[in-house]
């Protein structure tokens, strides 16, 4: 059995504001493996763009905080989790 590509393990993002805290995404998990084509799709607001950007590392932080979860990319470790005070 081969090591997934992408391995998106229990992710959670919320964004920060002075007034607020957004929870984006809650906990989402998902494999790529070599050869896959994968779709994210979902309503409105479902936290698609911000899954493909936390992939890419495109989120801006602050106010993109990772409160749980990682990436993997070929098992090394691109995203995990930001504890801020």
């Amino acid at each position: 059995m081969t090591a997934p590509l992408i391995s998106i393990q229990d992710l959670s993002i919320s964004f920060i504001t002075e007034d607020n805290v957004n929870n984006a995404l809650q906990h989402i998990s998902f494999e790529v493996k070599q050869g896959e084509i994968v779709a994210l799709v979902g309503e409105s607001g479902s936290g698609k763009s911000v899954t493909s950007l936390s992939i890419l590392r495109l989120l801006p932080s602050p106010p993109a905080v990772v409160n749980s979860g990682q990436i993997l990319l070929a098992k090394m470790v691109i995203i995990h989790p930001i504890y801020c005070a």
